[in-house]
């Protein structure tokens, strides 16, 4: 089993930014692309970004693209998402996801760890 542990989520003001963490910890081997989600308030979990662990491929949702970028560090299994040019609608909890599968995906029904979310608020 692997934990996903997130961090560096707050608050900041619109055009701001914040970077969050995501520490994958246990069965790494388990996890072959990771990605990042966001739910905001009476709204479905929807995709923001995901990185191909071998190789390095990334992908992003067209609402951050240009703005956010994942990244990932291979010696400390943790993926990051920096988050420039933040807007209020990009208020949400994040939520880090890892898959067994090395293909990308944006469905949140395709993985299969997740970690426990960090609030992201921006204001106006």
């Amino acid at each position: 089993q692997v934990q996903l542990l997130e961090s560096g989520g707050g608050l900041v003001q619109a055009g701001g930014s914040l970077r969050l963490s995501c520490a994958a910890i246990g069965r790494t081997n388990s996890v072959s692309a990771m990605g990042w989600f966001r739910q905001a308030p009476g709204k479905e979990r929807e995709f923001v970004a995901a990185v191909i662990w071998s190789g390095g491929n990334t992908y992003y949702a067209d609402s951050v693209k240009g703005r956010f970028t994942i990244s990932r560090d291979s010696a400390k299994n943790t993926v990051y998402l920096q988050m420039n040019s933040l807007k209020p609608e990009d208020t949400a909890v994040y939520y880090c996801a890892g898959r067994r599968s090395n293909y990308y995906s944006d469905s949140v029904d395709s993985y299969d760890s997740w970690g426990q979310g960090t609030q992201v608020t921006v204001s106006s």
